[in-house]
């Protein structure tokens, strides 16, 4: 019942997302190339409030618990767990204060409208799977990065999503190198629970009622702690923090 309830839902849902989309693309263009940066970024908050608005039609909930507790003009590294798609505009609109970029496949880079234009000019890196060397590199430059503009890098240490919210184990690669190039920055574990809810069907319907909940743990300084230490004590704050499915 809850499945074919969900049908009519969905499809007012993508009709709201592809509008949003189509209508920010050239925002978005007009905002980065005649008023540079900051104007990019608000345009780009606001895409995602609506991204956000728009999962209300599901009847979804978010709850940001400890939001307070990030530090600010500091460069930051987000590792969150990954539930599905629906955790990047969450991340984005209710982390705003500290300009959160993404590393992303590289699919994602083109012919999607206003998410690839921001991918490709709001500050994110964009990496081939395939090609370790060119991956390494771009993660290497999101933490010059974040180090040289006190902004944060989102990473999502399982590397997929988890589509059933059991957590994978963590890889130490992507924070390891982003800790080494951004020294100054601090970690700031994220919990994700209840995403991957909407997509518990797939990609339609999708899921309705959901709450989503995003709980931001006690930031870590990198220059304070071991790279393993400071790595362990990251997971465990994550997914001790995961809801069981």
């Amino acid at each position: 019942m809850q499945k074919i309830l969900s049908i009519p839902l969905s499809a007012i849902y993508y009709l709201l997302f592809g509008l949003t989309l189509i209508i920010f693309h050239p925002v978005q263009w007009i905002c980065y190339n005649v008023f540079g940066y900051e104007a990019h970024k608000r345009s780009v908050d606001v895409l995602n409030f609506f991204l956000v608005a728009n999962t209300y039609i599901l009847g979804t909930t978010y709850r940001v618990e400890n939001r307070d507790c990030l530090p600010e003009n500091v460069p930051l590294i987000i590792a969150a767990n990954h539930q599905s798609l629906y955790d990047i505009p969450a991340i984005i609109w209710f982390m705003r204060k500290v300009h959160p970029k993404f590393i992303s496949k590289i699919e994602l880079g083109k012919g999607i409208p206003s998410i690839s234009y921001n991918l490709k000019h709001g500050g994110s890196v964009l990496i081939n799977r395939k090609d370790p060397r060119q991956a390494l590199s771009a993660i290497r430059e999101m933490g010059e990065y974040i180090e040289a503009h006190k902004r944060s890098a989102v990473i999502f240490p399982e590397g997929t999503r988890s589509r059933d919210g059991k957590p994978k184990k963590f890889a130490d690669n992507g924070l390891k190198i982003l800790c080494k190039y951004s020294p100054s920055a601090y970690v700031v574990p994220v919990t994700i629970n209840n995403s991957w809810k909407m997509t518990r069907w797939g990609s339609f319907p999708l899921g309705h009622g959901n709450k989503l909940t995003l709980t931001i743990h006690q930031p870590m300084a990198v220059k304070e702690m071991p790279f393993p230490e400071l790595f362990e004590q990251t997971e465990k704050a994550v997914t001790e923090a995961i809801a069981p499915a």
